[in-house]
């Protein structure tokens, strides 16, 4: 059974950072891309970056490239998101999911961006 447990979120001014961090278990977290996806208050989900297995070829929407960052330490089965320069229209409840069962989410960690 895939599990994605999701931290690092709060409540942060704007300009401000932080660095979200996803726990997988249930599967080889080494083979399988992943990626972070979000979803602010009455809006559809939305992809925000994107890693391959190995940790290389980033990828980001537009709306964050320049400010987030995203990595990933296979031996310890752990992505991460260092979001820096947050504005208020990063707010939003943050998911990490994985290639290897795109259905399968956690409960995800809500980001609060506001002065």
């Amino acid at each position: 059974e895939v599990q994605l447990v999701e931290s690092g979120g709060g409540l942060v001014q704007p300009g401000g950072s932080l660095k979200l961090s996803c726990v997988a278990s249930g599967f080889t977290f080494s083979r399988y891309p992943m990626r972070w996806v979000r979803q602010a208050p009455g809006k559809e989900l939305e992809w925000v970056s994107s890693i391959d297995s190995s940790g290389s070829n980033p990828h980001y929407a537009d709306s964050v490239k320049g400010r987030f960052t995203i990595s990933r330490d296979n031996a310890k089965n752990t992505l991460y998101l260092q979001m820096n320069s947050l504005k208020a229209e990063d707010t939003g409840m943050y998911y990490c999911l994985s290639a290897y069962d795109l259905t399968a989410r956690g409960q995800g960690t809500q980001v609060t961006v506001s002065s």
